[in-house]
């Protein structure tokens, strides 16, 4: 697609409009297209990837209005904090006449919406996966180290954006005109769980269930009172023994579940059978990859194929 910053000098286009009517014509075509904001939908491997903006994700926040200085290193509003993008993938057949399914996904530091999709074969997986729903990837804080979540953090916000959502899947004609949120799922990985555990809190909107990749770095109340709230929810955390942090904190939270008695699972990765996905809906699964290799090649997927929220297509 052509730029949206393209330029055309007005006197000369003038002149071309009375020399070359064809020319003017083709001109004319593609200024249309460069002053469009909404980039046309990629129709791939049975799914259709397209962006929506929304004012609704996490930035330009005020949180983060003057950038964020980490390691003595300032990452600043206009390259960090300034992204709305929204990133979507739904099955070309998707069934979708009065509720949709959503699985939104957070990525970690110093990562955004298009990369995480490749690096941890996101889309691959998903489309693996077979199931009736949506995939959204909102973006955070991009290609920074920083886990703050901007306006999701806020009360209302995470439900305006399933609004937005909504209204692109809409526009897009992948789900009728009345069609509302159904289940939603949220999953993430590293530094997404301080944004996912606020959208639990805050995002007006009912959770139910949160898939975290090495992510529980903190905010362990917030998932213990979520959990405690409906015994439907379902909470798998993924963890690593690489740096100080979510393993240190799963045991902290197995502790409060034993003092709360309720009951959890937990299993070595090589020792995980799907079907164990099926059968408890609190799972701990200590894995020996690295952190960034968790996610790939096919543990997101085992996740959505055996999720009592997501029917298969």
């Amino acid at each position: 697609m052509i730029s949206p910053n393209i330029l055309i000098n007005k006197s000369s286009y003038k002149e071309q409009i009375m020399i070359k009517p064809l020319l003017f014509s083709v001109l004319s075509f593609f200024l249309l297209m460069a002053n469009c904001r909404v980039l046309s939908a990629q129709q791939t491997d049975g799914v259709v990837t397209f962006h929506i903006y929304s004012t609704h994700t996490s930035f330009p926040d005020s949180g983060r209005s003057k950038g964020h200085l980490y390691d003595s290193v300032l990452y600043t509003a206009k390259e960090h904090y300034n992204d709305s993008t929204v990133l979507i993938i739904a099955p070309k057949n998707l069934d979708a006449k009065k509720k949709v399914d959503l699985i939104f996904w957070f990525h970690g530091w110093r990562n955004n919406v298009d990369h995480a999709a490749v690096e941890y074969e996101l889309t691959k997986q998903f489309i693996e996966s077979k199931r009736n729903a949506v995939l959204v990837l909102a973006e955070t804080a991009r290609d920074s180290p920083d886990s703050y979540g901007g306006k999701l953090e806020k009360p209302g916000d995470f439900k305006a954006l399933v609004g937005d959502v909504l209204q692109g899947l809409k526009g897009k004609g992948l789900i009728a005109k009345n069609c509302i949120s159904g289940h939603i799922l949220l999953g993430g990985h590293s530094g997404a769980y301080e944004v996912m555990a606020m959208i639990i809190k805050n995002g007006a909107m009912a959770i139910d269930e949160a898939m975290l990749f090495d992510s529980l770095y903190g905010k362990t109340e917030i998932f213990m009172d979520w959990i405690k709230a409906d015994k439907g929810h379902r909470f798998i955390h993924l963890y690593t023994d690489v740096g100080y942090g979510p393993k240190e904190e799963s045991e902290r939270m197995n502790k409060l579940l034993d003092t709360a008695k309720i009951s959890y699972f937990m299993v070595e990765e090589k020792d995980l059978k799907p079907q164990m996905y099926d059968k408890y809906p609190l799972i701990y699964v200590h894995s020996l990859k690295q952190h960034n290799d968790i996610v790939n090649p096919d543990n997101f997927r085992l996740m959505l194929e055996h999720t009592p929220f997501l029917k298969p297509l």
